[in-house]
């Protein structure tokens, strides 16, 4: 079964490159929504320590040089835009060139350490999914102004609008905030954030977009940075936070169901990473890695952000044999393998 659904993948994904490999994109529009798995630079322009915009991020990018993006090449919506045929990349919602006829391809909103819960965005000074909306809204002002009512129209309800969150609410805010951990469990908290989720998609819905794409959590016990802070020592997964994630995703399933039955005309895909990521970490070597409980940058262990600079001692020379990239984010070579599952995933997004 495994091997047929493979062999299907492949056949599906090959047909999508040969399709776009002869004219326009298989979609209008990508627009991003999310945390900084999916920010390709707009924290660049806020006042906040959460950047990747120094070396040694972006290093093995087209340009090798530092986007905003964390990672040291390209993001799995990178990739998913280049499946897309795409020629370009969503543009930064903030950066110079989200403007004119750049925007009628859609935009990138997603703010590194935003999240679900406004409150996590607030701690970091991030965009929160609250303003990214807002944000999301101008730039349907501007589509309008560009191509009139009817055209846009169109953009907006047959492009693909992908959400990666939760990951931030977590493990940068509910395990470290006695506030919030205190005050609720971590069942509770996966309740709240829900409320955030399904108001981001009555939100879009109610703008006119169709097609929404939702990405799970990851197996967020086993990210080098959680290990370090996390497992006491043992330097394992830890197993807490991967079930707090797996619950998650089942209310995220749920949820996802719901707003189906109840919104007209909408499609709503929740992509799995949870398993996907999990099988490099777990079977580096089957997927062609050297190493999946460090990280690239620096030590391994904890490093992201400022943290992972140029001057982080240890650094490792090639990223494409590291599952991680740095303490939270994966590397590009597991950001492809990713994305291709994706694909895969949500194919009836693209019809």
């Amino acid at each position: 079964m495994g091997f047929a659904r493979n062999a299907l993948g492949a056949f599906l994904l090959l047909v999508l490159i040969l399709s776009v490999a002869h004219g326009d994109p298989l979609v209008p529009a990508l627009c991003i929504f999310g945390d900084s798995v999916v920010d390709a630079g707009n924290n660049n322009n806020l006042a906040t320590l959460v950047k990747a915009n120094f070396p040694p991020y972006g290093r093995d990018f087209v340009t090798h040089r530092p986007t905003g993006r964390f990672c040291n090449g390209k993001l799995a919506t990178d990739f998913t835009a280049e499946y897309l045929g795409f020629t370009s990349y969503p543009p930064p919602y903030l950066s110079q060139e989200a403007q004119g006829k750049n925007l009628l391809q859609g935009a990138n909103f997603a703010s590194a350490s935003s999240g679900y819960y406004d409150r996590t965005a607030q701690l970091y000074r991030a965009i929160s999914l609250t303003q990214q909306v807002e944000y999301y809204k101008e730039y349907q002002a501007k589509v309008v102004r560009l191509v009139g009512k009817a055209r846009a129209h169109d953009i907006f309800s047959g492009g693909i609008h992908l959400l990666s969150a939760g990951s931030s609410d977590f493990v940068q805010n509910y395990y470290i905030n006695p506030l919030l951990n205190r005050a609720y469990s971590a069942d509770q908290f996966s309740d709240l954030l829900m409320k955030s989720y399904t108001t981001f998609v009555q939100n879009l819905y109610g703008l006119g977009v169709r097609k929404i794409g939702v990405t799970t959590l990851p197996p967020t016990g086993c990210l080098p940075a959680a290990i370090t802070l996390f497992s006491s020592g043992s330097n394992q997964c830890v197993a807490r936070l991967n079930q707090d994630a797996i619950n998650f995703n089942s209310k995220l399933n749920i949820t996802s169901q719901v707003l189906q039955n109840k919104l007209p005309g909408l499609k709503l895909v929740v992509f799995d990473i949870y398993q996907p990521l999990l099988n490099l970490i777990t079977k580096p070597t089957d997927n062609g890695f050297f190493e999946s409980r460090k990280a690239c940058c620096g030590t391994g262990t904890i490093e992201t952000s400022l943290l992972c600079n140029a001057r982080s001692v240890g650094t490792c020379s090639n990223a494409s044999q590291y599952v991680f990239w740095d303490g939270f984010h994966p590397s590009e070579s597991a950001n492809q393998l990713l994305a291709g599952s994706l694909l895969e995933q949500g194919i009836n997004l693209i019809g």
